[in-house]
């Protein structure tokens, strides 16, 4: 397995596997089992497969957590040994975000909402990085789990509205056995936090158990079952569209997206979950 630390490094590797075609899976580090399994069917799907790991400072807040993000490069490549990754891209953050950078990469619409609404700038930080890894690697397909549900959708769009030769593979993702969404951050959960925040979980399984094509009702119960949560302040609980990202009201009879944020202590954690079509749903 290969180590590039910097934007030269990793585009010297690429010309030499140029003809190959190449899977990249962005991450920032703090790798667990969500990432593997990424990595394992990037495996499967091509001849080559790259990781990034790369903490982007570009997609913090001024008060969010980028100081506190969990950071260990050596036990990520010591993970990703042995699961067939060829190249690791872990660049320093003077080299790939320069102070003196004057481009942004933003889509419209899609942010503005959910996790664009709480992080304001949040999505133009993840869609520049984006854009400069998919320059930079030049991989063939790039894979994104659904667990950043928003993140994905304005990843496909990003691709999709500038003609990036670049194929995005959608990911289920990962839960504990308890059910908890596996995440970098639920490091930073205490024992009894942990406890609590599956109270994310739990609701979104009944979100989907007492799904009747009703919008407005799920969204309710969402609210309620998470403000009942104890140790649990809400952010956001939204029924969208898959596709727009769109809240829904009333009757629905396509498939929608249950999006919830919430903290949890200190940490905030997101998760969501497909509301299947409703076959007897009616339009009013």
């Amino acid at each position: 397995m290969d180590l590039a630390r910097s934007v030269n490094e990793m585009r010297q590797w690429r010309r030499v596997a140029r003809r190959s075609p190449l899977a990249l899976f962005p991450t920032m580090g703090a790798l667990h089992e969500g990432h593997f399994s990424l990595a394992r069917q990037a495996r499967e799907d091509s001849e080559l497969v790259a990781v990034s790991i790369f903490v982007n400072p570009l997609q913090f807040g001024p008060a969010e957590d980028l100081a506190s993000y969990p950071r260990d490069l050596d036990r990520d490549l010591e993970l990703l040994e042995p699961l067939g990754v060829d190249v690791v891209f872990a660049p320093q953050p003077a080299d790939f975000t320069p102070p003196q950078r004057r481009t942004t990469v933003h889509v419209a619409g899609l942010t503005d909402r959910l996790e664009g609404a709480s992080r304001p700038g949040h999505f133009d930080g993840v869609t520049t990085i984006v854009t400069k890894l998919f320059s930079i690697v030049q991989p063939d397909t790039a894979y994104f789990s659904r667990k950043d549900f928003q993140q994905l959708v304005v990843v496909q769009a990003m691709v999709r509205d500038l003609d990036l030769p670049v194929r995005i593979v959608e990911c289920d993702f990962v839960r504990d056995h308890d059910g908890l969404a596996l995440s970098s951050r639920n490091a930073n959960l205490s024992t009894q936090e942990r406890r609590r925040a599956l109270a994310l979980s739990a609701a979104l399984s009944a979100a989907v158990t007492s799904w009747d094509g009703d919008a407005d009702v799920a969204r309710a119960r969402l609210v309620e079952a998470l403000a009942a949560g104890p140790g649990v302040e809400l952010d956001y609980a939204e029924i969208a569209d898959p596709d727009t990202l769109e809240p829904l009201h009333g009757i629905h009879r396509g498939p929608a997206q249950a999006l919830i944020a919430a903290w949890v202590g200190s940490t905030r954690l997101i998760d969501n979950a497909r509301l299947p079509a409703v076959a007897s749903a009616t339009v009013t």
